[in-house]
């Protein structure tokens, strides 16, 4: 997807991970906690956040960032793991070991389950949504028909 994304867009393009010990990452990847973006407000044109939520403790506030730092009529794709049999997010913060977190969230670096209300989530961090199915429309992508895109603006 990096370089795609470096082919195709211009401008700047910035990796951000939260470093863990034991793993390696790429010299061009930032240090960076989600929930404290080491970038002035309104930075960000486009935002791309694939499968992080989950994993972040307080991500009402990791939300609120991602919020901040993009620009005005910016936008962010938000996608997570959804549940289509919860209504309301399920977490528990008692759960911390990770076999417990595997059986209650399905992996065990996960703090949540997603369910049908994290467009609600997204919003009260000040982001307008589109949700958006491409599978059907671009079906040489292998893009998963089960999976919606939760696109974010910033009015």
């Amino acid at each position: 997807m990096t370089k795609y994304i470096r082919k195709h867009l211009l401008g700047d393009y910035i990796m951000g991970d939260l470093f863990t010990e034991g793993y390696s990452y790429p010299e061009e990847v930032v240090n960076m906690d989600i929930t404290r973006i080491p970038y002035p407000d309104s930075h960000f044109d486009l935002i791309i956040c694939n499968h992080v939520l989950e994993h972040i403790p307080n991500d009402h506030q990791a939300i609120k960032e991602l919020h901040r730092v993009l620009k005005p009529f910016g936008k962010a794709i938000l996608q997570v793991p959804i549940s289509n049999k919860f209504r309301e997010t399920y977490e528990n913060e008692l759960v911390v070991n990770p076999k417990d977190r595997e059986r209650e969230f399905g992996q065990y670096d996960h703090v949540r389950i997603y369910g049908q209300d994290y467009s609600t989530r997204l919003k009260a961090g000040g982001f307008v949504v589109e949700k958006l199915n491409l599978a059907s429309k671009y079906p040489k992508l292998g893009l998963n028909p089960a999976e919606t895109l939760f696109i974010g603006t910033k009015p």
